[in-house]
């Protein structure tokens, strides 16, 4: 006869162990280091965003054209001695930027723009070194989620061209006896246009990787088209803005009129056409390029307006907060804008414009990203 058991014996030890839980085919084909590959993604944006900082300030203080040779390789060393110091500063004084605007300069005053320039094309490798050892650790770990492969891949192939593009911009200044004494303002708005691309490329993979793909999956489904469409446009639009600020900074537009919201006393600015061929004026005349800054900065503004009424209608609360800050990064940056015009664009003033404006592009991606990925609010939350 078997013995009586209690009802308060434990029986654990009997009883079948639990079967594993199934993992569903989502989420068993992504499997992948998503946090260690997220944190890494994280340190480079703020490596790029080092970078514009650099290369804006690079910029203002007109050191681009200290280093007249590209060496992607033996370029890291700075120069070591005297003598070498020397030698780079020979080898400046030979471009036109020199021989017209710097000959008062010492060996002292070209170590300081050499620096600047040094420094900006540094951050660049470290950059590159970044991602090549995340990105072959990871590969060789084998932990890199499904399908991740070529966007990751990508963001390093995007970083190589930028180098080139860097050197291509640089290289239009480097001129002998032809009386450029600037990089060509068009290849330098090619030049942050690219960085601004390879920082939303991260961007939109951070917030990927954020959450499982089961979940963006889900997600996916309450996608608010309309708002995603019209959240793609501000993006493009303030994209547009800051290739024109570009422009703006690759001619010092920004010190051409002073006055707002005229300019020069007047709403178009005099002889708008006065360079020849017409296309060079929205190049290279500094009024025509600031009022076409100003006008597209407008017209911004009045979209943002729209599409931020626009997602006020959402009934996830975290996706009319995002919309909520990115308006109040582009009121802020209006602000910021303003003051830089009247004050002359000084460095501090339009540094910090620059880097509003990297916020402001990122909090719009960041509203994207929740329109087409939103996360789900109670009833309480909408209401």
């Amino acid at each position: 006869m078997s013995q009586k058991r209690s009802i308060f014996e434990d029986v654990s030890n009997d009883s079948p162990k639990e079967a594993p839980k199934a993992v569903g085919v989502i989420d068993g084909g992504t499997k992948g280091a998503r946090r260690g590959i997220r944190v890494w993604l994280m340190v480079l944006f703020a490596l790029v965003v080092a970078m514009i900082v650099v290369g804006g300030l690079t910029r203002l203080t007109d050191s681009g054209l200290s280093i007249t040779e590209w060496r992607p390789v033996t370029g890291a060393l700075p120069p070591m001695s005297e003598v070498e110091w020397q030698s780079e500063f020979d080898k400046y004084k030979q471009i036109d930027q020199w021989e017209i605007e710097n000959q008062w300069m010492t060996l002292a005053d070209f170590k300081t723009i050499y620096w600047w320039e040094w420094g900006h094309r540094q951050l660049g490798r470290v950059i590159g070194l970044v991602w090549a050892l995340g990105f072959f650790g990871f590969l060789l770990a084998r932990q890199i989620p499904t399908g991740w492969t070529g966007r990751l891949l990508l963001i390093g192939a995007l970083g190589g061209a930028q180098g080139a593009v860097g050197w291509w911009m640089v290289a239009s200044g480097v001129t002998y006896g032809l009386g450029v004494t600037t990089v060509a303002s068009y290849r330098l708005a090619t030049h942050l246009g690219l960085a601004f691309i390879i920082l939303g490329f991260i961007g939109w993979y951070i917030l990927m990787m954020g959450r499982s793909e089961r979940d963006l999956m889900q997600a996916r489904r309450g996608k608010e088209a309309k708002l995603f469409g019209l959240s793609t446009g501000l993006l493009h639009t303030s994209f547009v803005q800051i290739l024109l600020g570009a422009l703006v900074a690759g001619i010092d537009a920004g010190r051409s009129y002073t006055d707002w919201p005229l300019m020069g006393g007047q709403v178009i600015p005099p002889d708008p056409m006065m360079l020849e061929p017409v296309w060079r004026n929205f190049f290279e005349n500094p009024g025509l390029v600031q009022f076409v800054h100003r006008i597209w900065g407008y017209l911004l503004v009045v979209f943002a307006v729209v599409v931020w009424r626009r997602a006020q209608g959402s009934a996830h609360a975290a996706t009319r907060f995002a919309f909520n800050a990115a308006i109040a990064a582009i009121a802020v940056q209006i602000a910021v804008g303003i003051a830089t015009v009247v004050y002359a664009a000084p460095v501090h003033f339009a540094i910090v414009h620059q880097g509003v404006a990297i916020a402001v592009w990122a909090l719009i991606l960041r509203a994207r990203f929740l329109s087409h990925y939103p996360i789900a609010s109670s009833v309480r939350d909408a209401t």
